[in-house]
């Protein structure tokens, strides 16, 4: 009878640690997941051309969930498809592409020196990791590749997307700002990289140059707001920051030294709110706004220099705050 109670208790042991390992796993994964590296990397650099949110006629490129499918098959091991990922981002071709159809459409994706551990830590979460998926992206993939899927994360994450006018009613003061300036910001990266893509750096500089302030204007009066981007190292005189925004440009640069999460600064004044937000560099920034005996070609600098002969926006590199968003919306009921 003894033994028979040691067994059980043994039995009880070992299945309690089992469980318990077991549920820490799943714990454990999910955390993964969500602070991979990979992920904040992908979404920072990768979505300027390949957002899943962007409309499907609105696109420059397609979107990560596509290059995930075309890249990794049964048989892809890790490894080789990290070892893909970073022959293509450092030699982009049409010799070694695996998607024919999107370098008919967008064509050859341009150059962009990324560092060689941002390439495998974005490889890497995308390997591990279900990718967001466009509303539209199922139904074209299942069209163009014959074949049908009833993956119900799929499914989930593409309702996730479903177009809805913003409502402030109920947002914070920072989630309307963030609102604000991230939506300006996408279709300024989107026009800015589809020139890039179309025309070159230098047609880019000029886009910027002519269409930057209209477009960032059009987007003010979508929104109703007062949207700015300001610099203490300005490329166009005009958004040169003011003593206010200069604190604030310096406070985030230390923010950004010291590994503190970036957060925007909101203050309200009588019925107005004033909001202000990083604007950080990144990899296809230097082009344009790297150092002039590196990253910017000599072409591009004589561009520079004919466009803005006061240029102060140069010598950058990734993940610096290179300004930030000046943003001012009146209040709402609702909100105070």
């Amino acid at each position: 009878m003894k033994k028979i109670v040691t067994l059980l208790m043994l039995s009880f042991f070992l299945f309690s640690c089992k469980t318990e390992t077991k549920e820490n796993y799943k714990k454990q994964s999910k955390i993964t997941s969500e602070t991979h590296p990979g992920k904040k990397i992908m979404e920072m650099q990768c979505y300027v051309c390949h957002n899943p949110e962007t409309e499907h006629d609105s696109r420059i490129a397609p979107p990560m969930i596509a290059i995930k499918k075309h890249y990794i098959g049964e048989n892809t091991t890790k490894e080789a498809f990290i070892a893909a990922m970073k022959q293509w981002i450092k030699t982009p071709s049409d010799s070694i592409a695996k998607m024919p159809g999107a370098i008919r459409k967008f064509g050859i994706m341009p150059f962009a020196s990324y560092a060689e551990s941002d390439i495998e830590q974005i490889a890497d979460y995308m390997y591990d990791n279900a990718i967001e998926e466009p509303l539209w992206f199922q139904e074209h993939y299942e069209e163009e590749h014959g074949k049908k899927n009833g993956n119900d994360q799929g499914k989930r994450m593409r309702q996730g997307h479903t177009k809805a006018k913003f409502e402030t009613k109920g947002k914070t003061y920072e989630e309307i700002g963030l609102h604000y300036a991230l939506n300006t910001k996408k279709q300024l990266g989107k026009n800015l990289m589809g020139t890039i893509q179309k025309k070159g750096t230098v047609e880019a500089l000029a886009f910027c140059n002519e269409r930057a302030y209209p477009l960032t204007d059009s987007m003010a009066t979508v929104f109703s707001a007062n949207i700015k981007r300001v610099s203490d190292k300005p490329r166009n005189p005009k958004n040169v920051a003011n003593s206010k925004e200069l604190s604030y440009i310096e406070k985030f640069k230390n923010d950004v030294l010291s590994k503190v999460e970036l957060k925007p600064i909101i203050e309200e004044v009588e019925d107005q709110v004033k909001f202000y937000y990083p604007i950080t560099t990144n990899t296809m920034c230097l082009q344009c706004h790297g150092n002039l005996n590196g990253e910017i070609k000599p072409e591009t600098y004589t561009a520079l220099k004919a466009l803005y002969p006061n240029d102060k926006a140069t010598g950058y590199d990734v993940d610096q705050v290179r300004g930030i968003w000046s943003i001012s919306f009146e209040k709402t009921r609702s909100n105070e």
